[in-house]
């Protein structure tokens, strides 16, 4: 669930949006009709959605903006306040494509997304509930036999990147689609630089550089009537068990660039952090910045740094260097400058890339084409936690070690009650496990 501006959508915006889309060539909205692989054909594609906050219902919109044969007919939250205020703010800028009833189709609880998945008019899910609980929801929705939008991370910790990656391949078993929330693998100014780097630019790769340096972000006070687990799950972001901590939460974008341009995942972190200025018991247990060297087996060292802390240098963007050069992405802008004077600037078209990732999974489950990246974002989520394991411990990590640790952060039990408040970590003293 990152924290970047979500575009409001107007009927303008979206009629100017499909119109990209539909002359891009990458959403069939002309498809004669939809088959889903539950057995029905029908053109319209109906939309659940599990997770109703900013993400979820900003991925609801984007859902709508990606085809106009969307349609939103059920949510599932936590929090019935969360579920009622998504649907008020869908239904405020689409009220004839969100079909949801309050009294039939909203669904809250912990269990509230099993109640969703057991509808056979669902088509594909958007997964956008704290990263936690994206193991389980996954798991459920390949059972469920739906296609999914997941958003990232995938998980907070390597137990439950391994159950990612299971489900992954039961997914390719089920014939099913599955897109990650990491939107840079859909956007026209990544995936045109990726090419020409792919193509010799900047020469052989030797070092990268990504960064996601910001100030603040919100805060939920806890109140007299929250017991233990209602407040961290409404305050999320600052507790490792929920959000893996922003390293993974958001900085898992840049790091996935990285993976992206070295053609897999590193092969060892090390890395410092701490909690210097979010001290408070509201800020949960979680770092405000961390800085990870990242090792890859082509020889590539990747610095990666994050930070949360208000009235400091403010950074997100991507650095590869090559043998030939150097280039530079973030969100709409791509660049590359070579050492012998060459250079080029990406200045094509650049739909909204939180839409065209589910332009993309509608026209492969319309086209019957294969699509999942369910094992790449588990991959890209485990590189982050990997340098939080050793950003946490203050030790060096191996992709070995990441991949087989024990580690879990799962609660004992999910239920309204008692939920202590794990240490803030301390490099030096925290165990590597």
């Amino acid at each position: 669930m990152s924290q970047t501006p979500e575009s409001s959508l107007t009927r303008r915006r979206f009629v100017q949006a499909a119109a990209v889309t539909a002359a891009a060539g990458v959403s069939p909205l002309a498809s004669a009709g939809f088959a889903p692989r539950f057995g029905r054909t029908r053109k319209t594609i109906n939309v659940g959605i599990i997770g109703c906050g900013g993400r979820g219902t900003g991925a609801a919109m984007n859902s709508l903006e990606a085809s106009p044969d969307t349609r939103i007919v059920a949510l599932a939250d936590l929090f019935a306040d969360r579920a009622a205020g998504s649907l008020s703010n869908l239904r405020s800028r689409s009220s004839d494509r969100v079909t949801v009833s309050e009294d039939s189709d909203v669904y809250t609880g912990f269990d509230a997304y099993e109640k969703l998945l057991a509808r056979d008019d669902i088509d594909y899910v958007c997964l956008a509930t704290p990263p936690h609980f994206r193991p389980i929801h996954i798991e459920a929705a390949v059972k469920a036999g739906k296609h999914i939008f997941t958003e990232k991370p995938v998980a907070v910790d390597p137990a439950g990147v391994r159950r990612v990656i299971d489900a992954a391949s039961a997914a390719d078993r089920a014939n099913l689609r599955v897109v990650a929330g990491t939107q840079r693998r859909h956007e026209a100014s990544y995936l045109a630089l990726m090419q020409r780097i792919k193509d010799g630019a900047i020469g052989d790769l030797i070092s990268a550089q990504c960064y996601w340096n910001q100030g603040g972000l919100w805060v939920h006070d806890r109140k007299p009537e929250y017991s233990d687990m209602e407040w961290q799950c409404r305050n999320w972001l600052y507790f490792t068990w929920l959000s893996g901590d922003h390293i993974c939460e958001q900085h898992i974008h840049n790091l996935d660039v990285v993976n992206w341009a070295c053609g897999g995942p590193p092969e060892k972190a090390m890395g410092m952090g701490g909690r210097q200025v979010r001290t408070g018991a509201n800020y949960g247990n979680i770092f405000d910045h961390h800085a990870v060297q990242y090792d890859y087996p082509n020889g590539v060292t990747s610095l990666s740094m994050c930070r949360q802390i208000d009235g400091c240098a403010g950074r997100v963007e991507e650095v590869l260097i090559g043998t030939k050069g150097k280039a530079i992405s973030r969100p709409g802008f791509a660049v590359f400058q070579r050492h012998d004077g060459k250079a080029w600037r990406f200045t094509e078209p650049n739909p909204n890339p939180y839409m065209q990732e589910h332009a993309d999974l509608i026209a492969a489950i319309r086209e019957e084409r294969p699509l999942n990246e369910a094992k790449r974002v588990a991959e890209s989520t485990l590189t982050a936690i990997m340098g939080r394991m050793s950003t946490y411990t203050g030790k060096a990590v191996t992709w070995e070690q990441a991949t087989n640790s024990k580690l879990d952060l799962a609660p004992g039990k999910y239920e309204f009650g008692p939920l202590a408040v794990e240490a803030v970590a301390v490099p030096g003293r925290t165990p590597l496990v």
